[in-house]
């Protein structure tokens, strides 16, 4: 499989926007933190995201606490960020938008 190249800082700046709500760069990562009002939904919301990711052949970074979940994403291999990265942010934050985990 092909992997993508870096984003340019205007591409960077459009997904940005596109990603209102709990996504921001840190870096060479995106990240965001999700809350959920138990932990039981947190672990849900993480297999989720796995499951986004084995799709993508992408995996992120989650770190999961009582009622929160951090995602924090980078393509290693390319050195940065990627469409990759955007990609499942975008299907990370639908996830949580369209379901009853939040």
């Amino acid at each position: 499989m092909t992997r993508p190249s870096l984003l340019t800082e205007e591409e960077l700046n459009t997904a940005l926007a596109r990603l209102v709500g709990h996504w921001g760069r840190e870096g060479d990562e995106l990240t965001a933190t999700f809350a959920f009002p138990t932990y039981d939904l947190s672990v849900a919301f993480v297999n989720g995201v796995a499951a986004i990711a084995q799709d993508l052949d992408h995996h992120p970074v989650l770190t999961l606490s009582y009622g929160t979940v951090r995602v924090a994403v980078t393509t290693h291999d390319a050195g940065g960020l990627t469409s990759l990265d955007v990609q499942l942010a975008e299907r990370s934050s639908a996830l949580y938008a369209s379901s009853k985990l939040s």
